[in-house]
């Protein structure tokens, strides 16, 4: 049995244009091609979508999904690598909506807050499969190390440099200027001398973050709500995505 690239794109929440661009790039070759050129794809090839949207949504740009599709040839033991990281991250969600859930009873209720409650969920190391996955176990160890060992105060101001660049981002989104603009690519350069600073990102041969490792944060920022919600939501992480892009093919 097969679908027609129509019925696929249905199925998937897709586009014809989406799967025919995986078709040209080698990740997603039809089953066959009919009389009529329609290109139609079977069970193996619906598999093979899935994995495909599954690494997009870990973050994956679609040159590092190639490289995973050819390593990983067996899609059984891959699903199931997936799968795990899926029912890991639902894990930590229910978590967390527990503990914001008894934090509002408490207040609702005048009791004292729990300090030993409030944040479960929020542990950084949560994060520490879904990074490893991603960027490999040093990329983690380096990260970790170097986060740990910031005092409070270098943690906050951190975390307001991430916070101000966001909003910038967010500004430049909704003011409707082009990705490729002279605003949106020093919004870039800015973005990529943060992650410069971040011990453990993929460095390529300018010193600073991978071109591959550039490119595919910005495909993360749109597939992941929590990091898409940073830049005002879906929209606004596409500006971002799409002004790295252009930044990564000037320069890295």
């Amino acid at each position: 049995m097969d679908w027609s690239i129509q019925e696929i794109a249905r199925l998937a929440g897709t586009t014809s244009r989406a799967l025919r661009h995986y078709g040209e790039l080698g990740l997603l070759p039809p089953s066959r091609i009919g009389g009529n050129g329609y290109r139609y794809y079977d069970e193996h090839a619906l598999l093979r979508l899935q994995r495909i949207l599954l690494l997009r949504d870990l973050g994956l740009g679609l040159p590092a999904i190639g490289e995973v599709l050819d390593r990983e040839s067996a899609a059984g033991p891959a699903l199931r690598g997936h799968l795990a990281w899926l029912q890991q991250e639902q894990n930590r969600l229910a978590e967390q909506i527990r503990s914001v859930e008894r934090t509002l009873d408490d207040l609702e209720e005048g009791r004292q807050l729990m300090a030993e409650s409030m944040f479960n969920g929020f542990d950084h190391t949560q994060y520490k499969e879904e990074v490893e996955q991603r960027w490999g176990t040093d990329a983690y160890r380096a990260g970790d190390s170097w986060w740990s060992g910031m005092t409070d105060a270098e943690k906050s101001a951190w975390q307001q440099q991430q916070k101000q660049l966001a909003r910038d981002w967010q500004t430049a989104a909704e003011s409707g200027i082009p990705a490729d603009s002279d605003e949106a690519q020093a919004l870039a350069q800015r973005h990529f001398d943060w992650l410069s600073g971040i011990p453990g990102t993929p460095r390529g041969a300018s010193g600073g973050p991978a071109k591959e490792y550039f490119v595919g944060l910005g495909e993360m920022y749109v597939a992941d709500e929590r990091f898409a919600a940073n830049y005002g939501g879906v929209a606004g992480a596409e500006f971002v995505r799409d002004a790295l892009e252009v930044f990564a093919e000037r320069n890295l």
